[in-house]
């Protein structure tokens, strides 16, 4: 029989409990690399589903997502006329928060033209936004069903679809209605504050002394021009066949007043900029938690290696080699730390749904750190080897 077994079997409750221990540890440490791909996974939600090639912010911003872009909708023509673009659609993008059954109801809303990019990905249950005022396609992690209606900015819109797995960056799911109501939500003002603007703006302009017929001329100005809602927050391209991205970006940043931002550069500012220090952050845990792991493993180890000082001294009285007593003692090790990853990879898969934040577990993470577990309990086993080889034959006639 395998020494190593053997032996787990006479301390099979101390393994037991060890091995537990382990799993959850290593379960913490698969979570946490899970939560990372999960937050770059959000990050890029968006990104990916609008599938652009350019992104067309203001001039001196890093926007949509990482900053405030407000620009003027009709600068989608000017884009369209760009050489190389074959399809240009604005966009809208800004966070709600409602009070729903007596609770905060929060998500990310999108604005886009219907036909254009930057719609609904997949949709898995109703369809997409067929008319042009108060249809609400919803990701499910909303909780709202096809049918039911939600009341936004004085408005009734309908569910009319879900998604599934479409959050923000900051893991709020995302909702898309048309560009106009978007734009309505976010910078109509109710008739109060019209009111009040309207009084404001003839109050200014009487003071300027005009005459009556200008100075009705110059209200009805500035009031449409402060009034208006036709204001996105980007313009996003997909380039022609055989177009070069670069020249296509050169031939937009000559407009001084706007920055062109490729679909890589998009994904460097939220991976590295937005998440970094999340990242940062859930490194350092996992490589906390590894270390304790290991001390863990090593003091079991190495006690266990103490309660069998008189059997490793009778096992080299009969003649065992090094080698055996190696074995025994690395075998414990390695199979202790391979019980505790199999029980963490369970507990993970069991709970990954039921994290707050997208959990994704890949298969090349999951790999790598079942490498690290094993050098691991390796090392973690040489402070045992080292006891175990220092005990003479002559100790198993000690009293």
């Amino acid at each position: 029989m395998n020494l190593a077994v053997r032996d787990i079997r006479c301390h099979r409750g101390r393994f037991v409990q060890t091995c537990l221990g382990l799993g959850l540890l290593l379960a913490v440490v698969m979570s946490m690399g899970g939560i990372y791909r999960g937050l770059v996974a959000d990050a890029l939600a968006i990104l990916e589903a609008t599938s652009a090639d350019v992104w067309v912010v203001q001039q001196g911003t890093s926007g949509p997502f990482a900053a405030t872009s407000r620009m003027p909708e009709d600068l989608k023509y000017r884009i369209r006329a760009v050489p190389g673009v074959s399809q240009a659609s604005p966009l809208s993008f800004q966070n709600i928060q409602l009070e729903r059954f007596g609770e905060p109801f929060r998500f990310f809303l999108v604005g886009y033209e219907p036909g254009g990019l930057g719609g609904p990905p997949a949709i898995v249950e109703g369809r997409g936004i067929g008319q042009k005022h108060y249809e609400l396609v919803a990701d499910r992690a909303m909780g709202l069903a096809v049918g039911e209606r939600l009341a936004i900015a004085g408005d009734v819109y309908t569910v009319v679809g879900l998604t599934r797995k479409m959050v923000s960056s900051s893991g709020d799911p995302v909702a898309w209605v048309t560009l106009e109501d978007a734009q309505k939500i976010q910078f109509k003002e109710d008739n109060n504050a019209i009111r009040n603007n309207r009084v404001r703006i003839a109050d200014r302009v009487a003071r300027k002394g005009l005459p009556p017929v200008q100075a009705e001329q110059a209200s009805a100005l500035a009031e449409e021009l402060t009034g208006s809602t036709h204001i996105v927050n980007t313009v996003v391209a997909r380039l022609a066949p055989g177009a070069e991205p670069a020249r296509v970006r050169a031939g937009i940043d000559r407009w001084n007043h706007l920055r062109a931002i490729s679909d890589e550069e998009q994904t460097t500012i939220l991976t590295e900029g937005m998440i970094k220090k999340a990242k940062m952050q859930l490194g350092l845990f996992r490589a906390i938690l590894l270390v304790i792991s290991g001390v863990i493993i090593s003091l079991i180890i190495y006690t266990s290696t103490l309660d069998k000082i008189r059997t490793i001294a009778t096992l080299k009285l009969i003649g065992a080699k090094n080698r055996v007593i190696v074995g025994l003692i690395l075998q414990q090790s390695i199979l202790m730390g391979v019980i505790a990853y199999a029980i963490g990879y369970v507990l993970i898969t069991l709970t990954q749904e039921k994290f707050p934040r997208r959990v994704e577990l890949l298969a090349t993470d999951l790999r790598m750190l079942f490498l690290i577990v094993v050098v691991i309990c390796v090392a973690a086993s040489m402070v045992g080897i080292r006891k175990a080889l220092k005990v003479e034959a002559a100790d198993a006639l000690s009293s």
